[in-house]
Parts: structure tokens; C-alpha cells; sequence
């Protein structure tokens, strides 16, 4: 017991004369720390942290040229005129039920995918899968959006393949469908990459010691392949279901018809028309606002939750 005191003892000495070592170490070199510091300092409160002050648009009668300073207060009154709108709950609901659905259907797909990728021994296969599964990313979405309208149209490959002359861009039952489904194509493989990285850090005499046990696949998943991600995919869900009403714009409003408005009308869609298109400013920033504050509301209490069920382990 002394002996470990001792030791104990001698870590925290030799801990405190490393911290003041380097104290000493920036107090002589610090300008070689402004040097390279600085900059991003600027630029995150340029661009980061100033853009914050427009928030008070969203309680103003914003007027461009009379600046935020300027314009009338009128509190909570655009939050208000919000979600007292006879729309709010079908945009409300809209983007809820793209996020959700996307997170539940899309958010194993990855990791299912990096299962799969696992389970090739050759590594030359695997780089060219991996390489196939990769490129959808790179595709703008705006091209992609482009591709789905194509394959879809009344003379579309799809109706020339099933011989029907159905267009899919103008159900409001097809968009929320099609929605996922090309996101989950286009970004699955590319979120892969970091379970793929994290399997690799796999106990390999563990995989070895199961297989000569007579473990199957799914147990040997379970036994030494998920512990090794487990924190990453709990990490993930967290970020992912924070985010929930952060849908994007670019795709909805590209995918976007005036007969499937009743499904593709959301929240992001509808800041964009009210505040650029009819120029009410103040309006769109507190919808905006609205946004997320919901979000960073969902991000604390999924954090609570799953936290509660991993043994305390959030972010």
C-alpha cells in the first residue's frame, strides 16, 4: 500500500511539473501561438459567432435599410402569426415524417453496410465496392434531383420498363418515398466510412477464437464487431435525431411540384418562399429560429435518453 502511494505520488509530481513546463513553454513562445491562432479565431467569430446577432431579426419588423437596429420590435409577434397559421401543423408534420422516416430506415443502412464491407477478406474487392458505393456522394444534389424527375416522368425508364404511364412527381403519396429512398442511396455508402474505420480496430483474435467456437455471423457481429462500434453509432443517433427538424432544402424544394405540395411542403421550403420570395424577412428568421430551438431541444433529450440507457454514455 505505500509502495503504490508512492508511486501515486510520484505520478502527480511529475504530472504538475510537465503542466508547468508548458505554461512556461506558451508564456515564452506565445506569439508564435497568436501567429497561428489568430486567424481562426477571426474567422470562426466573423462568420460563426457575429452571424448570431441577426437572430433579433426574428422579434423585429425587419426593414433592410433601416438595419436591425433600426426596425420596429414586435417581440414574439412572427412566432405567433407562425403557429397560428392554418398550415403550421401540415408543415410541422411534413418535416417531421421526412426526418424521422429518413433517420429510421436510413440510419442502419450504413452500418449494415460496413458489416458487409467487413466480411471481404480480399482487399482489392473490397476497395473497388467501396469505391462504387462512394460515388453517389459526389453527385450534386440539384443532378441528382434531375436524374429522379427522368427516371420517374410519364416516359420515364420506370413506366417504359412496367409499361404504365404513372407520374410519380405529382403523388404527394410517391414523394416522401422517393425522398429517402435517393438519399439513402446517395449518402449510405459515404457514412459507412467511419464504421468501416472503427471495425477495423476489431479484435482479430477474438473474430478468430469465435469462428473456431462455431460462432455464426450474427454472433460474431455481436460478440466483436459491435462493441467496437457501439459508441460511434450511439454518438451518430444523437447528432442524427438532434437534427431531426434540419431537413434539407435544396432536394424538397427541387423534388417539389404543385401537385405533391401537400407532402413536399416543409419547413425550410416554406422560410425560403416567405422570406426571399415575398422579402419578410423578420418572419422567415423567427420560423427559422423556431426551428432550432426544437432541435437543440430533441438533441438534450435524446442525449438524456440514450445516456440512460448506456450506462450513462452520451456525448
Amino acid at each position: 500500500m505505500e509502495n503504490s502511494a508512492h508511486v501515486l505520488g510520484n505520478n502527480q509530481v511529475k504530472k504538475r511539473g510537465r503542466s508547468k513546463e508548458t505554461i512556461l513553454y506558451i508564456k515564452s513562445h506565445w506569439q508564435l501561438y497568436v501567429i497561428f491562432l489568430l486567424p481562426a479565431l477571426l474567422l470562426t467569430l466573423v462568420f460563426k459567432y457575429l452571424p448570431m446577432g441577426g437572430v433579433l431579426i426574428a422579434f423585429q419588423d425587419y426593414n433592410p435599410i433601416k438595419g436591425i437596429l433600426g426596425s420596429e420590435f414586435v417581440g414574439f409577434e412572427h412566432f405567433i402569426r407562425f403557429m397560428k397559421s392554418p398550415d403550421f401543423i401540415l408543415y410541422l408534420v411534413n418535416t417531421l415524417k421526412l426526418s424521422i422516416y429518413g433517420l429510421l430506415w436510413g440510419f442502419p443502412v450504413p452500418i449494415i453496410l460496413a458489416f458487409l464491407l467487413n466480411r471481404i477478406s480480399s482487399s482489392k474487392i473490397r476497395q473497388k465496392v467501396q469505391l462504387v458505393l462512394y460515388l453517389p456522394n459526389f453527385i450534386s444534389v440539384i443532378v441528382l434531383c434531375g436524374i429522379i424527375r427522368i427516371l420517374l416522368s410519364v416516359n420515364g425508364p420506370l413506366n417504359l420498363f412496367f409499361n404504365t404511364d404513372i407520374d410519380f412527381m405529382t403523388m404527394p403519396s410517391a414523394f416522401r418515398t422517393i425522398y429517402i429512398a435517393s438519399g439513402i442511396w446517395q449518402t449510405a455508402g459515404w457514412a459507412s466510412i467511419m464504421y468501416t474505420a472503427a471495425l477495423s480496430n476489431a479484435s482479430k483474435e477474438l473474430k478468430e477464437a469465435a469462428i473456431i467456437d462455431g460462432a455464426n455471423i450474427f454472433q460474431q457481429i455481436k460478440a466483436v464487431e459491435w462493441p467496437a462500434i457501439k459508441d460511434i453509432v450511439v454518438i451518430q443517433f444523437i447528432l442524427a435525431a438532434g437534427n431531426v427538424m434540419s431537413i434539407g432544402f435544396e432536394k424538397a424544394y427541387a423534388l417539389q411540384t404543385d401537385l405533391n405540395l401537400q407532402a413536399s411542403e416543409i419547413i425550410s421550403t416554406y422560410v425560403y418562399k416567405i422570406g426571399l420570395l415575398q422579402g419578410d424577412y423578420g418572419f422567415s428568421t423567427a420560423v427559422g429560429l423556431f426551428n432550432t430551438v426544437i432541435n437543440i431541444i430533441l438533441l438534450v433529450l435524446v442525449n438524456k435518453i440514450i445516456a440512460k440507457m448506456n450506462d450513462g454514455k452520451g456525448l
